[in-house]
């Protein structure tokens, strides 16, 4: 916030104590509503100014070692005068007094005070002065100055006084303001982490669902672009000296598969170094890029290199983050390199033509995700835990009931963050799954689909011939994570208001599996465009299972058929 456009002129002091003590009540309890700083400072020059008839009124702010000013609002002055005075006060001469010695201050002509710099040319001329600081928490934040009092009047120890309370209003509004911002840059925070857990989630079942992988690219490129809000997102694998762009969103037509020559460009930079770039004015390197993609004016990027076993294998680019001029955070990169990991990930597997590598690739994709829901449980949830703890704290403290709404809905919403961020870790790899086996985790999920509203039931039978049938990690991660998906199915597609799943053992000897719905229906022989039914598919195949799925207007029906003892899957 700069100067103030104000035209000047004199206003007249208020007339009594009585009536100027009333206004400053009034004006104390519309500083408090505020919940934005800038808002509160306009509103305090404005006052300061009504209720001593000051012609101009200033407010600086102490920078953080509080040894000079920051910022200098002011008010009065009209555009010409604000121009004619150039660069804003710093905190030297009488303006220091205040700094060092935050005390307030009154002087009949500032112009005669020993420590008095004059004005710099093109300054409108100034007499009479009030200085008093703002004190936050007891520490000096800034200063409240006043000058000019109307019709050539000294300021007077009322004058003093009331700008004194409305320095402490002022100061309490303005703390206020800074808390409540805090809290919503948690909590807005918050909500970015949730949404790029999401995001990352279902790349991570489109990669384990083996979707093709244009489709994971493109999944990949489009959520990247609104996480960071960027205004193009696409990536480029290196092939040989070239580099082609195999996914893109935000660019010219047509613009998959172009190439460009490697050598010489911020992308072979960024592959043989194996870290981020951020360009905030995109060097001349990434011109034929540029052209060739259809965004020659941006002027912003991030790349990421997107690394596999060590090895840079293309890149994930970001352009423009909001506007040409905003740079791209540190923030940024983190997601960014999220999906550039992921995307490199499919790009792996999707080059990989052996069974046996394939299911290499996908054991370590679980272990990644056991790796993250440990992260995610001792790190996330306990920061998020701590930031409603904190903010629980606060709601307790005696402040304006707005402020204190705006605290309880962000409990609230941290509360709702926490709920998610427990289902992603469930989703990603339950925990019951490990610790008691496969029955109690499909109770647990089959459960959780019955508390939404699903009529859902489970009948497990796993009884050998010399009991309880052991069934191996492999196998049992197959089993959960084929039941899983068909009952996502089920809850997305189906319409159902019940469903039936069945797990038992069959000959040879086979798990038998079998999830019955009483939805829709619809035709088990068209393309789906969604990742559930090829990925249950792609599962039971790899396992070296059967599958059949019938479907109608009384429902569909799920059937397969997973060897016991085979090497499963675990993605």
């Amino acid at each position: 916030m700069g100067r103030s456009l104000h035209v000047a002129f004199p206003v007249p002091p208020m007339n009594t104590e009585a009536a100027t003590l009333r206004h400053l009540m009034e004006v104390g309890r519309q500083l408090l509503s505020q919940l934005d700083p800038d808002t509160v400072f306009t509103q305090v020059l404005d006052e300061a100014r009504l209720i001593t008839g000051a012609r101009y009124a200033a407010i600086g702010v102490l920078d953080a070692e509080r040894g000079g000013l920051e910022r200098f609002l002011t008010d009065g002055l009209d555009s010409d005068a604000a121009s004619a005075i150039g660069d804003l006060p710093r905190g030297r001469g009488v303006l220091r007094l205040l700094i060092e010695d935050p005390r307030a201050l009154r002087l009949a002509d500032v112009n005669s005070h020993p420590q008095s710099f004059g004005f710099p040319f093109g300054h409108p001329d100034m007499k009479t002065f009030l200085g008093v600081p703002i004190l936050i928490r007891g520490e000096a934040w800034g200063n409240l100055y006043l000058t000019e009092k109307a019709f050539g009047l000294e300021f007077t120890e009322a004058d003093e006084e009331a700008v004194g309370v409305l320095a402490q209003f002022a100061a309490t509004a303005i703390d206020n303001a800074r808390m409540y911002q805090q809290a919503e840059q948690g909590r807005r925070a918050s909500q970015q982490a949730v949404r790029g857990l999401e995001a990352a989630r279902a790349i991570s079942d489109a990669i384990g669902a083996q979707v093709e992988l244009e489709t994971i690219l493109e999944l990949t490129v489009k959520r990247g672009r609104a996480l960071v809000g960027a205004r193009s997102v696409l990536i480029l694998l290196a092939e040989g000296d070239e580099v082609v762009l195999v996914a893109g969103t935000g660019v010219r037509p047509g613009a998959v598969g172009t190439r460009e020559p490697l050598v010489g460009s911020i992308v072979a930079e960024s592959l043989a170094g194996g870290t981020p770039l951020r360009a905030e004015a995109i060097p001349e390197r990434l011109d034929h890029i540029r052209e060739q993609l259809g965004v020659a004016d941006a002027r912003t990027a991030l790349v990421v290199p997107m690394i596999h076993h060590g090895h840079s294998i293309g890149v994930l680019i970001a352009l423009d983050r909001g506007s040409a001029q905003e740079p791209f955070s540190a923030a940024d990169e983190e997601v960014m390199r999220t999906f550039a990991s992921s995307a490199a990930n499919a790009v792996a597997i999707s080059r990989s033509v052996e069974a046996d590598r394939l299911r290499a690739q996908i054991s370590a994709a679980e272990k990644e995700r056991r790796r993250w829901a440990r992260e995610l449980h001792d790190q996330t949830l306990q920061s998020l835990g701590g930031l409603r703890v904190m903010l629980a704290g606060a709601r307790r403290r005696d402040e304006l009931e707005g402020f204190r709404h705006a605290v309880n809905q962000a409990v609230s919403d941290l509360e709702s963050e926490i709920q998610n961020l427990r289902g992603i870790i469930s989703d990603l790899r339950p925990a019951l799954l490990d610790d008691l086996g496969l029955v109690d985790a499909l109770g647990a999920l089959v459960s959780r689909h019955r508390e939404n509203g699903l009529a859902a039931t489970l009948e497990i039978d796993l009884d050998g011939p010399d009991g309880p049938l052991a069934l191996s990690e492999e196998t049992e991660t197959t089993v959960y994570r084929l039941i899983q998906e068909a009952l996502t199915n089920v809850v997305k597609h189906a319409k159902a208001s019940g469903v039936a799943v069945r797990v038992g053992l069959g000959e040879g000897p086979r798990l038998r599996l079998e999830v019955r719905d009483d939805g829709i229906g619809f035709d088990p022989d068209s393309r789906s465009g969604g990742f559930g039914l090829a990925g249950i598919r792609e599962r039971v195949y790899l396992a070296g299972g059967l599958i059949a799925i019938s479907s109608g207007p009384q429902g569909t029906t799920v059937r397969a058929e997973v060897p016991v003892g085979v090497h499963a899957p675990l993605g």
